[in-house]
Order: structure tokens, then C-alpha cells, then sequence
């Protein structure tokens, strides 16, 4: 029996068992939110901008494990979501966005909100098209959910012209769906798998390097399981943090740029780097000639085109990280690793990861008191320094998950994704780690947590810079602040140095402006002051801000320098 495309889209969803969708109105997606509104096994949530709508959809789909899905209108409604789209891809997540367009006669008009979303994002999406046909498009939708989730995950974009929506045509909703020249990788090469097995096992200094790979496919108790077989060691890329407890006696901490001493003298030291889900970019490796100069290096990836794209490789093997772990943990024995591991001991012991305990608070107290207020739930970060100091200092265990933007790096991610992490995850507790610059790109979300009662804790360091790149001009630009001070006004000095009694007030109160939407503000400025505040914000049944002043001048060490060697470290 014929149906409206509309009414083939919903149930597309209700097939796929998708429960919750990410959509903003606008008029060419009218017809399609209006047969949403008859099911309401369907939760529409109702962002308040799109950016913090497709943030919302990637919070939602790394907490969850599921396909996170967006409906927006078309021109601006589709190009608002191009930054969430790109953030997806290169953090491998499953999004299927579909975007409104304007009738298919009128395509190519310059239409009123006409644009060639395709085209503008499709070195962004692992699959774009606009349908063009009706009795295409439940084949159409269900390539995009096997395409989203499969393999390396990302997003996939439909774009949906308004007449498609109302057009009649067949019922079907396919069960599945054969795509010609898409054939993601289940298998694992065991040749190569050996081989690879076999350099590790006759290592004297051997590593393991894992990435975002592991927490991807959630495959952390089976690399927990290896680690603990071998006895190796294991640093971690900022993505791949989690991917075994923290405290684990084998875990050394991250590596790059922002990474712990001894987890970079690791890698620079290693005769064996075994890495498994990472794609070795610039703030891992450094300077390509001196990255592990001493290791035979193996890679597995389940995507061919990261394996020796940027470190050429010793052992490249294609495979999803679950079916190789699950074949190493077959063959795998225990290494005499202890003067390997006392070695790293040793330089952990030489530059341990500390800052100044006598100058006030700082973010290495706050994320210490997070630690013990939160012994599980969902930890969420934005962009910047506050991010560093959360990977340096946020413990994680098989009960805490952790939650950022890595190979895009998008200020203004976090706290909407923090409210999808919570719509998805209703009964766990999310905490949102912010700065005051990157707080202020979604501030309007918050009205989306209120809406949804998404009572999640946001902390925020305000240090009144955009300190990431203030960090940068104190170090190298001859401390001018340029565009990174927050409280700059037209009349203040161009070569202002920094903080000082002239400077005017910070804007926006974060505690009037939490409190203006119904939610709760709190300020902290002293150590006694951070264990209260979070105990008062885990009991309240709104959102809370805690907006934590910390110094300026604050700085993330170790650093290395961009394109310098990863053990050239900046330490004081």
C-alpha cells in the first residue's frame, strides 16, 4: 500500500528503534514534525539552535551507543549543523541528519533557503545525498542507519525535498539493504594479527598505544583483559582515556601534546608500540621523524585509510577493535615488563602530574573533588584548558564515561552534549566541564535543559581569558593578549599585559544568568568552597552552574610545543 514519504520516515525510525530526535521547525520540514507529533514513542526534543541541536545528537549517541538523529529545516537550518557534522566525522560518531529542502523543481532556482547541503558537506559525511525519487527513499534511509553505525562510525546526511515528503509511493521499510562498494570490515586478518603479536611478545620495552577505537566500540573490558595478560603498558590518546581504569597499576596516562611526562618518554622510549584505534594525528605524534623513533610500530584500525596515512607502520592490520582483541586474547602470556615499568615509574616519580598547592584554588583541586563526588556517571568537557586539566586529572572506571571533542576540537560542544548525554542517560549523573569562553557559544541551551529536566552540573573555569590561546601568547607571543581577554572593552590599552586593578567587570554573570532561566547559580572562589557546591548541585532537580574563579595565569603542563618532538616538554 502506498504511503506519504513523511509517513514512511517515521516509521523508518520506529524500525530502526530510534526514541528520540534532535529537530528544529522550519518550513520545509513542517510535514514531517507534524507526523512526528502524532507518535509519541518518538520524544522530539526542541533545541534552541541548531549547532546545540547536532551537539545535543552527539552527546546522546556516545552516552548511549545508539544513532543519534536530527531533523532540520534547509539553508541556514542546514548549514547551522555543518561544525556538529564535521565534530561527528572526526570523532567517529553515528548521526543520520535530515536536512529540509526546497521542492525539487525549484533546486537549482536559488530557492528561497535553497543550498547544496550535499555538496557543502560531503568531505564531512560518510554518505550524503538528496533523494530525488519517493520510491527510493526507504531504501535511501535504511543505507543511512547501516551506514552511520557500521564500520567506522559518522554521520550521514538526507538531504529531503518538501515534495518527496508528501508524495505517495511504496510502503516498505526494507529489513536490509546491500550496498554496492560499501563493505565495512568484519574480519580480522590473523596473519597479520600474529605477526603483530609476536613483535609485542618479544619486546623488552613494549606499549600500547590506544585510541577513541576502543571506547568506540566498547570493547574496553576485553583491552582491560589483554592488558592485564601481557603486563604491558598502555598510554592512551585523549579519546582513547577510559579505554582501562585509570588507576590501573599498567596505565601510564595520555601522551601528546598536553600528555603526562612519562607517558610521552614512553612512546619516545619503547622498542614495541602496539596501537590499536587511533589515526596518529599531530597532537599525538609531534614531529613525524621523531615520533617512537626506537619502535617497530604496529597498527590496527578498522579504517584502511588511517593505517600509515601519517606514521608509516610496521604491521598494519584492518580490523574492528572487538574481534582483534578478542583473537590477541587467545594467544595471549605475561611479559617480563618490571624494569620496564620501574623505568616509567621512575620518570613519573621526576615530573608528576602536580600544580602549585599553595597559591590558591586551582583546576587540579576541582577536578579532584569531581573525582570524589562522582564515583560514576558521565563526564562531558568543551574545548581548552579546562579540557587538558580534565584528561590529566579526571579518573574513569568501567562505571564513568568521558565525553569531549577531540579531532575537531569544537568550543561550544560541551554543554549541549552534556544534555544529550542526559536525555539519553536519564538516570546517570552528568557533569559538564566548561570554560567561560566556550560556555558562551550554546549558552541558549540551557532552556533545552530546562525543558527536558536535564538537571546536569556544569562547571565552569573562569579564568576571563580564552585561555588555551592566552596560554599560547603568554609562551610565545610576548604576553599580548590580543583578542583572548573576555573582559576587553573599546577603551582598554592595546598593549595590555594582563590582569590588573583597571580592568573592568567580567560579563556575563554566570550565576545570574543560570538563576534568569529557572536554574541554579553558584560561585566559588576558595578549596573549602568546591566539595559544598558539588554536594548542593547533585541534589537539586535542575541545572546547576558552578561557576569556579580560578587564576588566570593558570597554565597546562607539560606542553609541547606544536611540531616539536612529543619528548621536548615544557615542564615550568
Amino acid at each position: 500500500m502506498d504511503i506519504t514519504g513523511r509517513k514512511l520516515f517515521v516509521k523508518a525510525l520506529l524500525e530502526e528503534g530510534v526514541d528520540t530526535v534532535f529537530g528544529y521547525p522550519g518550513g520545509m520540514v513542517t510535514d514531517i514534525l507534524d507526523e512526528l507529533y502524532k507518535h509519541e514513542e518518538i520524544e522530539l526534543v526542541l533545541p534552541r539552535h541548531e549547532q546545540g541541536l547536532i551537539h545535543e545528537a552527539e552527546g546522546y549517541a556516545k552516552a548511549t551507543g545508539k544513532v543519534g538523529v536530527c531533523v532540520v529545516t534547509s539553508g541556514p537550518g542546514a548549514t547551522n549543523v555543518i561544525t556538529g557534522l564535521a565534530d561527528a566525522h572526526y570523532d567517529n560518531i553515528p548521526l543520520v541528519c535530515i536536512t529540509g529542502q526546497v521542492p525539487l523543481n525549484l533546486i537549482g532556482n536559488d530557492a528561497f533557503q535553497e543550498v547544496d547541503i550535499v555538496g557543502m558537506t560531503r568531505s564531512i559525511t560518510k554518505y550524503g545525498v538528496t533523494v530525488r525519487d519517493r520510491r527510493e527513499l526507504g531504501k535511501i534511509l535504511k543505507m543511512a542507519f547501516h551506514i552511520a553505525k557500521t564500520g567506522k562510525p559518522g554521520p550521514v546526511l538526507i538531504d529531503l525535498p518538501k515534495d518527496i515528503q508528501t508524495a505517495q509511493g511504496p510502503g516498505e521499510y526494507p529489513k536490509e539493504v546491500s550496498i554496492r562498494g560499501y563493505k565495512p570490515n568484519e574480519s580480522v586478518h590473523v596473519g597479520q594479527l600474529k605477526k603483530g603479536y609476536k613483535l609485542l611478545k618479544s619486546a623488552k620495552k613494549p606499549l600500547f598505544l590506544v585510541g577513541g577505537g576502543i571506547n568506540i566500540a566498547r570493547a574496553n573490558a576485553k583491552m582491560l583483559q589483554l592488558v592485564e595478560q601481557t603486563k604491558v603498558p598502555v598510554v592512551t590518546t585523549i579519546m582513547g582515556k577510559g579505554a582501562i581504569p585509570t588507576d590501573h597499576p599498567y596505565y601510564i596516562g595520555n601522551s601528546g601534546m598536553h600528555g603526562k611526562y612519562a607517558a610521552n618518554l614512553a612512546v619516545g622510549q619503547c622498542d614495541v608500540l602496539f596501537s590499536i584505534g587511533t589515526r596518529f594525528n599531530d597532537r599525538i605524534t609531534g614531529d613525524l621523524n621523531e615520533f617512537a623513533p626506537n619502535a617497530q610500530i604496529v597498527h590496527v584500525d578498522i579504517d584502511t585509510a588511517a593505517i600509515s596515512r601519517n606514521v608509516v607502520v610496521d604491521v598494519p592490520i584492518v580490523a574492528d577493535a572487538n574481534l582483534a582483541l578478542e583473537k590477541l586474547l587467545e594467544w595471549a602470556e605475561p611479559q617480563d615488563t618490571q624494569e620496564w615499568l620501574s623505568k616509567i615509574q621512575e620518570w613519573d616519580q621526576e615530573n608528576p602530574l602536580e600544580m602549585r598547592r599553595d597559591k590558591g584554588m586551582t583546576p587540579q583541586m576541582i577536578m579532584e573533588c569531581i573525582n570524589e563526588q562522582f564515583t560514576e556517571g558521565i563526564i562531558v568537557t568543551d574545548v581548552g584548558q579546562h579540557q587538558m586539566w580534565a584528561a590529566q586529572y579526571i579518573e574513569l572506571n568501567e562505571k564513568k564515561q568521558y565525553i569531549t571533542s577531540g579531532g575537531l576540537g569544537t568550543m561550544g560542544f560541551g554543554f549541549p552534549a552534556a544534555i544529550g548525554a542526559k536525555i539519553g542517560c536519564p538516570e546517570k549523573q552528568v557533569v559538564c566541564i566548561t570554560g567561560d569562553g566556550g560556555m558562551q557559544m550554546n549558552l541558549q541551551e540551557l532552556a533545552t535543559a530546562m525543558a527536558q529536566d536535564a538537571n546536569v552540573i556544569v562547571c565552569i573555569l573562569n579564568n576571563y581569558y580564552l585561555g588555551m590561546v592566552r596560554q599560547m601568547q603568554q609562551l610565545f607571543y610576548g604576553k599580548r593578549y590580543k583578542a583572548t581577554c573576555l573582559r576587553r572593552r573599546k577603551n582598554c590599552p592595546n598593549d595590555c599585559k594582563g590582569p590588573n586593578p583597571a580592568c573592568p567587570p567580567y560579563e556575563p554573570d554566570f550565576v545570574k544568568l543560570a538563576e534568569s532561566y529557572g536554574a541554579m547559580g553558584v560561585r566559588v572562589t576558595q578549596e573549602e568552597e568546591i566539595a559544598p557546591a558539588l554536594e548542593k548541585a547533585k541534589e537539586q532537580k535542575v541545572p546547576v552552574f558552578i561557576e569556579f574563579m580560578i587564576a588566570a595565569e593558570e597554565i597546562v603542563l607539560p606542553m609541547v610545543k606544536g611540531g616539536n618532538p612529543m619528548t621536548e616538554m615544557i615542564l615550568k
